[in-house]
């Protein structure tokens, strides 16, 4: 495994032993964006890259930690008001809190990690490293906290010690990925089945437009917001919806004139994303990629002029995916940045490249990365 002498190395060359080494993976998600902290479903899959650490209890009440790609230390207590200063660590501190939330007792550990998760490429880095630290942590201190409670100490660790008030997607494809399979998760009840996903003749391929994206702070939280505030109103006339993802269309329209106009565009592309996900997962088990692809560009149009949280190169590369005969692309991740994933047929793949990258870099003045997409297991043991 990529990164596993260079995990192994550094533990021993900072602390003078060895510990046990996990892997948490990153995530694509095909379809279904801004749906999971709006009630609705999503289709992620853990991908090949991730998040390496190793680590080992060392007998004190202080967790020594090392972040490989960051060439930062940072030593912090197990207490509430230990909270570390170096935001790195705040995910793992967040953890370990998180953790002793639910009972699950931990001491002191020494640890060092790495990832080859593409920072700021909407592949969630910060949920593989939150995930393979619970993991790892609920496995070395048999603490017997089930997969799912997992998932939520990871979101957790992002509303209370990070900032972003996630859904549980990213942290729930961490842990739960399978190899070859998407996972369809709802996530108003966290109930998932696994859909296989096999998509013969098409090649899956991020395009990193290397525009980094922060999402902690108000952009994603206002987001959260307005689609809260219209869920009030439709849960006032429709008791059953209690998120908007769970409406349809009329009622949406119903209370149009009972919510601002931003606060309507936000819920109405919620609305459509929850449709446009049902309608792909029918087309994906029949084998139909084109109106998988013609979801996904729905997906992107509406995040940008509904949602807005595009960019002017994303837009521009799904553009350029379009005039390629790509047969879907959008926006992945939270937006602000970051890739397009697209849905490519064999025989386009590398004309779509070259002309992706000749233009961007025409554009834009550096070419953008390209990630092959492999789908692959969740959290694990390694050594």
């Amino acid at each position: 495994m990529k990164n596993l002498e260079i995990v192994r190395s550094t533990f021993k060359e900072k602390f003078e032993t060895e510990g046990s080494v996990y892997f948490s993976p990153g995530r694509i998600n095909l379809i279904g964006e801004h749906t999971d902290y709006n009630g609705g479903f999503v289709l992620p899959g853990a991908v090949d890259k991730g998040m390496l650490i190793e680590l080992k209890p060392n007998g004190t009440d202080k967790i020594r930690a090392y972040a490989i790609d960051l060439k930062d230390y940072s030593e912090f207590g197990l207490n509430e008001e230990d909270k570390p200063a170096e935001g790195w660590a705040k995910y793992i501190f967040g953890v370990v809190r998180e953790l002793a939330k639910r009972g699950g007792k931990t001491g002191g550990f020494d640890t060092v990690f790495t990832g080859d998760v593409p920072l700021g490429a909407g592949m969630s880095s910060s949920a593989a490293l939150e995930s393979a630290y619970a993991y790892a942590l609920n496995d070395i201190y048999s603490l017997g906290i089930d997969k799912k409670e997992l998932v939520k100490v990871g979101q957790m660790t992002e509303h209370n010690y990070v900032g972003v008030n996630c859904g549980i997607m990213d942290q729930f494809a961490s842990i739960f990925g399978k190899e070859g399979h998407l996972i369809k998760l709802d996530c108003s009840n966290m109930e998932f089945e696994y859909v296989p996903f096999n998509p013969k003749g098409y090649k899956v391929v991020l395009l990193d437009s290397v525009v980094k994206h922060a999402l902690v702070g108000s952009p994603y939280n206002e987001r959260r917001l307005s689609c809260e505030r219209v869920a009030k109103e439709l849960n006032k006339k429709y008791p059953e919806v209690e998120f908007v993802c769970q409406a349809n269309f009329d009622q949406l329209n119903s209370v149009k004139d009972l919510v601002n106009q931003e606060d309507f565009n936000r819920a109405e592309y919620a609305v459509g994303e929850a449709e446009r996900l049902r309608n792909a997962c029918e087309a994906m088990t029949k084998g139909d990629f084109e109106t998988v692809g013609k979801m996904m560009y729905g997906t992107h149009w509406g995040m940008s002029k509904l949602y807005e949280v595009s960019c002017e190169e994303l837009d521009f590369l799904a553009t350029v995916a379009e005039e390629a005969g790509v047969s879907g692309s959008r926006i992945m991740g939270g937006g602000f940045g970051g890739c397009t994933i697209n849905v490519v047929k064999e025989e386009l793949y590398d004309s779509f490249i070259a002309k992706a990258k000749k233009e961007f870099a025409e554009k834009y003045g550096h070419e953008p990365k390209v990630y092959d997409v492999v789908i692959g297991d969740g959290s694990r043991k390694i050594i």
